[in-house]
């Protein structure tokens, strides 16, 4: 704990101040036990977390102190009831309180989780900050799928796309190449776009797609397909955030798991 020494007391004697501060936490995909050991103690030290709405908001809440204040500030698909200014201005006025705020983020706080815009908030106010990784949804949801993002012989490289936004030079080289696997987060609602601008731009209807849904939950699904079906195919199953989106020949069915089910749920 962390203090000042220039608070003066009522008999003129100087008494510690307690210092707030600002932590954000990668909470990984989901489970809490996949978070890391500092990320658990600096819960354990919270007044406040400000939490989102992916990761292991709902576990973690269930294991803090009642004394502890939680601010759900979670975003769905079209509806962020809390805008990030706003967010930014809870975290840095709970610190300027004195208290050990943590702000819980599903995977890590740097892979489009807008960790950075917090961190600059905090500095900007002269509020002591760190971060702590998570275990990024982009790696993590596919292996829990078996499916990983590189393996020998098959993919080399990776490259990970905000599905929000249109494919930018980058993302479609990535694509039509056969050695990268391309992850794409947050792109369900965006997927018969982001299928048309990759056809569009030569990449092969051939090339294997996964969709992993609800990835490290007893809710996962598994739909496996190629990028001229997937949209099609996705459509029919009602896939349904928070899903990943792989694109790559690691998508394909059967490179480590014995299955060439099209579509598998998991009861992890």
């Amino acid at each position: 704990m962390r203090f000042s020494l220039r608070r003066r007391t009522s008999r003129g004697m100087t008494a510690p101040t307690r210092v707030g501060r600002v932590d954000l936490i990668g909470g990984g995909p989901g489970p809490a036990d996949l978070m890391t050991v500092r990320a658990h103690r600096l819960l354990a030290e919270a007044d406040v977390v400000v939490a989102d709405r992916l990761g292991p908001a709902d576990e973690v809440r269930a294991g803090l102190a009642p004394h502890v204040l939680v601010v759900d500030v979670g975003k769905r698909p079209g509806h962020h009831p809390v805008p990030q200014a706003q967010i930014n201005a809870l975290l840095v006025d709970h610190a300027r309180a004195g208290r050990r705020v943590v702000r819980l983020k599903g995977g890590d706080p740097f892979v489009l989780g807008r960790g950075g815009e917090e961190v600059l908030a905090c500095q900007a106010a002269g509020i002591p900050v760190t971060v702590t990784p998570g275990v990024s949804s982009a790696i993590s949801v596919p292996q829990a799928a078996g499916i990983p993002v590189t393996h020998r012989g098959v993919a080399s490289g990776l490259h990970v796309v905000n599905g929000q936004g249109p494919f930018g030079v980058s993302a479609l080289a990535s694509l039509a190449d056969p050695s990268v696997t391309t992850v794409v987060l947050m792109g369900v609602a965006a997927l018969p776009r982001l299928v048309c601008e990759a056809l569009a731009h030569g990449v092969g209807a051939d090339r294997p797609v996964a969709i992993v849904e609800n990835g490290h939950t007893a809710h996962q699904r598994t739909l496996r397909s190629t990028l001229g079906a997937v949209v099609a195919e996705a459509e029919v199953a009602r896939v349904t955030n928070p899903a990943v989106i792989v694109v790559g020949d690691v998508a394909r069915a059967g490179l480590l798991l014995p299955t060439a089910a099209r579509f598998a749920e998991s009861s992890a």
